[in-house]
C-alpha cells in the first residue's frame, strides 16, 4: 500500500477545512447545484473523450495509486542473482522448479521462455512488446486523470457563469447580489479543488508508478538474458546494478558483504 497518496489527500482536505472554519464556517461552501455542474460535467466530458471500456477501468487504475505494492529493484536483482547461481551450478533447466516462487508475472514468463531455450532475440522481442503495451495501458489511465483535471476547472467557470447570469436577473434587489456572487464563485472553487487536489496529483502519481514499474521490467529483461547467456552471478549483479541509484547500489554491496562475512 502506498500510504503517501492517503496522507496527501487527507492532509490537503484537513488544511482546507481548517482554513475555511477559521474564516467563517463550512456551510457556506456547500452548494449541491455547483457540485452537480462540476462533478457531472467533468465525468460527462470525460465519457465523450474516452471509450466506455477505458472509463470502466478507471476505478482499477486509480486504485493502483492507493494500493500499489512497491517492489524493490534490489529485491528483484537479488532474486535474479540467485537464479544465476542456480543456473551456473545446475543448468537452466534447474530453474524450472523456481518459477512457482516468482510473484511477478512478467519475470516468471520471461524466465519460462529462457528455461524453454527460446532464442535470446525472440525473448527480448516478446518481453519488449509486452512492456510497450503495459506502458500504453498506463498512459491511457494517466490521460483520463489529466483530462478530468483539465475539465473540472472549465466546468467550475461554466458554473460560475450560470450563477452570474442568475444573479444579474435579480439586480433590482441589491441584497441578493452578495449571496448570489458567493454561490457563483463556489463552483470555480469546486473545479479548482478537484483538479489540483485529486485528478492532477493522481495522474502524477500514476506516471511515477508507471516509470518505476517499467524500470523493473527493463531490469528483468536484462537479467533474464544475462542468465540465459551463462553470465556469472557477479557479472549479472554488475549489469543490473547500473539500473539503480547510487544509494541503492551501496545497499546491495552491504548485503552481499554481510552474507560473505556470515559465511566466513
Amino acid at each position: 500500500m502506498d500510504i503517501t497518496t492517503f496522507i496527501g489527500i487527507i492532509s490537503g482536505v484537513f488544511v482546507l477545512i481548517v482554513a475555511i472554519f477559521m474564516g467563517g464556517g463550512l456551510a457556506i461552501f456547500i452548494n449541491v447545484p455547483s457540485m452537480m455542474v462540476v462533478v457531472g460535467g467533468t465525468f460527462a466530458a470525460t465519457l465523450i473523450n474516452y471509450p466506455l471500456p477505458e472509463m470502466l477501468r478507471l476505478i482499477k487504475v486509480v486504485k493502483n495509486a492507493f494500493l500499489h505494492k512497491v517492489i524493490s529493484p534490489v529485491e528483484t536483482i537479488n532474486k535474479l542473482v540467485s537464479f544465476a547461481e542456480i543456473a551456473r551450478k545446475n543448468g537452466m533447466l534447474a530453474l524450472d522448479k523456481e518459477l512457482k516462487s516468482i510473484d511477478d508475472n512478467f519475470l516468471r514468463e520471461g524466465m519460462q521462455l529462457a528455461v524453454d531455450g527460446m532464442d535470446p532475440e525472440l525473448i527480448r522481442n516478446v518481453l519488449e512488446v509486452e512492456k510497450a503495451f503495459l506502458e500504453e495501458r498506463h498512459t491511457v489511465g494517466q490521460g483520463i486523470c489529466k483530462a478530468m483535471g483539465k475539465y473540472a476547472p472549465a466546468f467550475g467557470m461554466l458554473g460560475t457563469l450560470i450563477g452570474l447570469i442568475q444573479m444579474l436577473r435579480s439586480l433590482d434587489d441589491p441584497t441578493q447580489i452578495g449571496p448570489g456572487m458567493a454561490v457563483a464563485l463556489i463552483t470555480t472553487f469546486y473545479g479548482a479543488l478537484m483538479a489540483n487536489l485529486l485528478f492532477l496529483p493522481l495522474a502524477g502519481k500514476l506516471e511515477t508508478l508507471s516509470q518505476q514499474e517499467l524500470l523493473l521490467k527493463e531490469l528483468a529483461v536484462e537479467g533474464i538474458l544475462a542468465i540465459q547467456a551463462g553470465d556469472s552471478p557477479r557479472i549479472v549483479e554488475q549489469k543490473l546494478r547500473a539500473f539503480l541509484a547510487p544509494h541503492l547500489r551501496a545497499g546491495i554491496k552491504r548485503k552481499r558483504a554481510g552474507e560473505g562475512e556470515g559465511g566466513g
